[in-house]
């Protein structure tokens, strides 16, 4: 008994001395996920679009369903006037947006088709994301459907 209390303590230290983390359990922490959010809006808005697409993928491997990160990825597509995928990423966003809460520090205009939303680095608060998801619906469907029709 002593021998395996001295063997993990013995391992904690080994573990805090070299700096490494034992792995998390459960689903990201908040802050992580905002953190990427931060960043890959960042980069949508400085026209790193794939870069961009690539982290909100990553939030939703991580998160599946985030509403952010789909509406942002609408944002994406409508600013490549990729219409119909823009509305697919909105309408699967506006599924899961009912009671989802942001505090959003900066909104993007893209074309005015679609806005892509930044959230505050430090947590998500308290506006609803459900509003701001039904207006982008309905601007990519009008941009759609003004859209010159392809053969």
């Amino acid at each position: 008994m002593k021998y395996c209390l001295a063997l993990a303590l013995a391992l904690s230290l080994a573990l805090a001395l070299t700096g490494a983390a034992l792995p998390r359990a459960g689903p990201p922490a908040k802050s992580d996920l905002t953190a990427m959010m931060v960043k890959s809006y960042d980069l949508l808005e400085a026209g790193q679009l794939d870069q961009a697409a690539d982290l909100y993928r990553e939030v939703l491997r991580r998160d599946p369903g985030n509403p952010l990160a789909l509406n942002n990825l609408g944002a994406i597509e409508v600013k490549k006037k990729n219409y119909r995928q823009a509305l697919t990423y909105l309408e699967q966003a506006w599924v899961r947006a009912r009671g989802y809460k942001v505090k959003v520090n900066r909104v993007c205009d893209v074309g005015g088709s679609c806005l892509a939303f930044r959230p505050l680095a430090q947590e998500y608060g308290d506006q609803d994301l459900g509003p701001l998801i039904q207006l982008n619906l309905e601007l990519v469907k009008a941009a759609l459907a003004a859209a010159p029709k392809s053969d």
